[in-house]
């Protein structure tokens, strides 16, 4: 509606110009009045474009000023003295009825209306129209109000309809997302803890064996993460699903991964697809060079920045003979206590006590990145504040190089490594870098 007024006004513009040019270009008055009528549509549309919407006091005034006082200006000072003089002003008013209409509620447009009605039933007497053009022109003058405002509420009304829609597309795809991920979980749970349970109630395993507490240990671990994500209020996000199947992959394998998730931010799809892998490239690491079986993983938000951290305690390695990757350091190992760990009051995921389960700056975890995502200074212990370098061949040669550092190049983000021998391993993705 806002260009349709637009449109209207301007037929208006140009036939009051056409007018003048023929009929009246040797008076002062007609070309000062075809300006300043010039200049409030001017002020109208720049503020429209700026607010993106008709701005009712300055329709106001234009209601005011062009719609009520130009033709008595006209008619005072231009020398308009016939029904023809006067009507290119009058003409005016129609535009300016129609944009009221758009820009005001029903009472302030009635009022509105009301005072063009008045002024220009009033500029017609004065010059002695005809009753059937004085009647034709105010027909005209409330019609284009009432058009206009009939065509801005079916608009609104449809705008309100489509956005209804749209909300119920989107709570049933929500829908169907979370009956989908529901299946899911209850797939999983009866290929590996139910099996589990199963198995060891009917007597056909040995519950004590070392490998079988590994693998009550990594889907005790997968429950917690289940009951976590039910107890959150918001809906898992798509980088979480991503990571989870990363976490699961590795857990398939053997490693037990304690994750926490600390309101990681929406990403794109292709995003969180890129850090999915290069965690589970970060999680192969560990699983076939770290000798150990555990792994910490921590997905937080900064400011909009997506931060996924992966730390082992296992054997580390000397950061100090690989060139540095990128700018800018990543935290180094925590503290002399212990290898490099999660540790904030969010309850990210840190190294446990004697049953291997994760908690928050305990005995038996040491310090690690916070759950802001912002990179800790050096350590005490001197490890390395540069990422490592590709060429890294002690944690994954090949794989790091392709699978993290490539990966997170080609969309934008950053990896980091940080290791000290017997300190661990850390590494950190980052999106965007």
């Amino acid at each position: 509606m806002v260009i349709a007024t637009a449109l209207y006004r301007g037929s208006h513009l140009v036939a009051g110009g056409v007018v003048v040019a023929q009929h009246q270009r040797d008076r002062l008055f007609p070309w000062l009045a075809l300006s300043a009528a010039i200049a409030s549509t001017a002020l109208i549309w720049f503020m429209a474009a700026r607010h993106r919407r008709l701005v009712p006091w300055v329709v106001g005034l234009d209601v005011l000023v062009i719609g009520c006082l130009l033709p008595f200006g006209a008619y005072a000072w231009g020398g308009a003295r016939t029904q023809e003089s006067v009507a290119w002003v009058m003409l005016l008013g129609g535009s300016a009825s129609a944009m009221a209409a758009v820009a005001f509620g029903a009472r302030l447009l009635a009022v509105a209306v009301a005072l063009l009605v008045a002024t220009h039933l009033a500029g017609y007497l004065m010059v002695e129209a005809d009753a059937a053009v004085t009647g034709a022109h105010l027909n005209a003058l409330v019609f284009s109000a009432v058009v206009s405002w009939v065509l801005t509420w079916y608009l609104c009304r449809q705008g309100e309809q489509v956005d209804s829609a749209n909300r119920r597309a989107l709570a049933a795809e929500a829908q169907r997302a979370r009956f989908a991920e529901r299946v899911a979980h209850h797939n999983a749970l009866h290929d590996t803890v139910l099996a589990t349970l199963t198995a060891i109630a009917r007597g056909g395993v040995d519950a004590n064996t070392s490998m079988m507490r590994e693998r009550c240990a990594r889907e005790a671990a997968y429950l917690r993460r289940l009951v976590e994500q039910a107890d959150d209020r918001e809906p898992a996000s798509e980088v979480r699903a991503a990571l989870e199947e990363s976490v699961r992959a590795a857990e398939a394998l053997g490693l037990r991964v304690t994750a926490r998730y600390h309101e990681p931010p929406a990403v794109p799809g292709e995003i969180a697809l890129a850090m999915a892998r290069a965690t589970t490239e970060a999680l192969n690491n560990v699983r076939c060079h770290a000798g150990t079986g555990h792994a910490f993983l921590t997905a937080a938000g900064d400011s909009g920045r997506l931060i996924v951290t992966v730390v082992d305690r296992g054997r580390g390695f000397d950061t100090g003979s690989a060139g540095p990757e990128g700018a800018g350091g990543a935290a180094g190992p925590g503290d002399a206590g212990g290898p490099a760990g999660p540790d904030d009051a969010g309850g990210a995921a840190g190294p446990g006590d004697a049953g291997g389960a994760a908690g928050p700056g305990d005995a038996g975890g040491a310090a690690g990145p916070r759950a802001s995502g912002g990179s800790e200074g050096p350590s005490a212990l001197g490890g390395s504040e540069s990422p490592v370098g590709p060429d890294r061949q002690a944690t994954g040669g090949i794989g790091l190089d392709r699978s993290v550092y490539a990966r997170m190049r080609g969309v934008g983000g950053r990896a980091f490594v940080d290791s000290a021998p017997g300190e661990g391993v850390r590494v950190e993705l980052r999106w965007p870098g």
